[in-house]
């Protein structure tokens, strides 16, 4: 039999990645990227004079599918291989990231009539302009007793689908009237591959509050809006579908775009963070998957429902078929150690990495290895961009303890990777104080390819093993394995996703192992950690919220 292939695309921020992959080893054949060419929609409307306003973040859905032409297109020309061998695509995007679109799939921008109203764009998970929506979801929740918020970490983030909804009704209910669905990117663009509205179970679950009985009552839904019960009825989608799925076969306009033959299997769509576990070669409970980047997103999966304090979210299959997958995560990781490139390091610093003909955070990381833990004296609280998991509050702010008129810039970079490392473990103690077993941590993501000593330190801090993804591109390899399933033993691919991971992904070599004498001095650091962590983050101290509030107070003055 001749060799298969699957094409998975992974939808990131600011591009899309494809990977042409070979179905029986998982090795990557080729591989290609498009940078979007609107980018990141944050400042002006594209095509007109219209401003946005603070803390939004649009994307053109266009980008999706131009990018989406331009890499299949490319890994199938790098390769030579034949689109005839290609026995599936799959794709997975960032999530919540929603558009409104008519009842054929239609981008709502894309209509003359609508492309100066930004609320007819691509809302980007990123887009934070809703907030006072989620506080007002988050209020009405609690005051209901709770009701679904322990399902998700005590609160609904104003990224996800209900607060973007709300705002949007209440803002612009004429785009929300002119919309037959409201839907999130990564089901859109499987949409506009099979040409059948095939929803995930996977963006439902964690980004729209959707759990095993459904929405939020109806009740409920009319007293944040008393249309919202009818826009969740019509708009929203109700039939929900695993992942591996077959979606459908691949339409000839799909066809034509991507260079694939039509009726090639499309998967149902998937996360980006959620289809790297699957890419690490994870597919059962006690494997705790770190994508780690300027974020880290924790993947877990158990074989029972467990409410875990600050979890982003627990859905069945939401993972892998048959087990309870649970998602975590921190805000500031790598963007934290870029935030110290860009505004702390020395000219000094600058000028020796220049003469040494290495990049600058290269220098500093040289620097910081060669520091013993404790040595510098320091301790931070890694919230920089807020927290994520488990205290839930994007108001928190930094913390930097014990410095010195002798304090150096690497001993702080060094503090700096010890706090992220510290801010996992308090998600891997949560966890295991709930039920879940986190018995081995594996990394994926930018981080693991480019910092050693960030990968020590979490072992170090953790006390754990931790293994690396051996794939360069884990969340498009992850989406071509589901193709793959999709596909079906029938046309040379797999029965299940376990089948698939057997064959398909890889882990490297490398395994950073805890330094026990590491371990020791790590112990008393975690303690100072969480006494500050849980003195700014639980306690009375609410100064960093003051310090936000009088900063957004000044600056408003100064604008008006």
């Amino acid at each position: 039999m001749q060799q298969r292939y699957t094409v998975g695309v992974d939808y990131g921020t600011e591009s899309a990645r494809a990977v042409l992959v070979d179905v029986s080893t998982g090795q990557e054949v080729a591989v290609a990227q498009a940078v979007y060419r609107h980018g990141v929609i944050d400042r002006v409307l594209p095509g007109t004079d219209r401003t946005l306003p603070p803390d939004w973040a649009l994307h053109a859905p266009e980008d999706y599918l131009e990018s989406m032409g331009a890499t299949v297109q490319q890994v199938l020309a790098d390769s030579g291989v034949d689109p005839a061998l290609v026995i599936g695509i799959g794709i997975d995007t960032t999530a919540c990231t929603m558009l409104p679109v008519t009842s054929d799939g239609t981008p709502l921008s894309w209509l003359e009539q609508w492309r100066g109203e930004p609320h007819a764009w691509v809302k980007l998970w990123k887009h934070h302009a809703a907030q006072a929506h989620a506080d007002r979801l988050n209020a009405l929740a609690r005051e209901r007793g709770g009701m679904f918020l322990n399902r998700y970490g005590g609160k609904i983030s104003s990224e996800w689908m209900f607060p973007k909804t709300l705002q949007m009704l209440e803002e612009a209910p004429e785009v929300v009237e002119a919309a037959d669905r409201l839907i999130e990117i990564q089901d859109w663009v499987t949409w506009r591959l099979a040409g059948v509205e095939v929803r995930s179970l996977t963006g439902a679950g964690y980004k729209a509050i959707h759990e095993d009985s459904g929405y939020p009552p109806d009740d409920f839904l009319a007293a944040l809006d008393p249309r919202l019960p009818a826009v969740v009825r019509d708009k929203l989608g109700h039939a929900f579908h695993t992942v591996g799925t077959r979606a459908g076969g691949l339409t000839n306009d799909a066809a034509a775009l991507t260079g694939l033959c039509p009726g090639t299997a499309v998967a149902v769509g998937n996360m980006d963070a959620h289809v790297s576990v699957a890419g690490c070669g994870v597919t059962g409970p006690g494997r705790m998957v770190m994508v780690m980047g300027t974020s880290i997103c924790h993947l877990l999966m158990g074989p029972e429902l467990a409410i875990v304090e600050g979890m982003c979210g627990v859905v069945r299959d939401g993972i892998v078929p048959g087990w309870w997958g649970f998602e975590a995560g921190q805000s500031a990781v790598g963007d934290h150690f870029g935030w110290f490139r860009r505004t702390c390091l020395p000219a000094a610093y600058e000028e020796e990495a220049r003469e040494a003909g290495i990049d600058p955070l290269r220098l500093m990381e040289t620097k910081a290895a060669a520091l013993r833990p404790g040595e510098s004296g320091l301790v931070a609280l890694d919230w920089w961009n807020g927290n994520r998991s488990v205290l839930v509050d994007v108001d928190l702010t930094g913390v930097l303890v014990g410095a010195t008129l002798a304090t150096t810039p690497e001993e702080i970079y060094r503090a700096l990777i010890e706090a992220t490392a510290f801010g996992t473990r308090t998600i891997v103690e949560a966890f295991e104080k709930a039920g879940v077993p986190v018995d081995e941590l594996i990394g994926c993501g930018g981080l693991p390819d480019h910092s050693p000593l960030v990968m020590q330190i979490f072992a170090d801090v953790t006390g754990r093993e931790i293994r690396v993804a051996a794939a360069a591109q884990t969340p498009a390899l992850g989406s071509a394995m589901y193709a793959s399933v999709a596909a079906g033993p029938s046309l040379g691919g797999y029965a299940d996703i376990e089948e698939a991971a057997v064959a398909m992904a890889h882990l490297r070599d490398t395994v950073y192992r805890p330094t026990p004498s590491h371990q020791l001095v790590y112990d008393e650091l975690f303690a100072e950690y969480k006494e500050l962590h849980d003195y700014f983050g639980r306690g009375p101290n609410q100064i960093m919220k003051r310090l936000k509030r009088l900063r957004k107070t000044v600056r408003g003055g100064e604008d008006g």
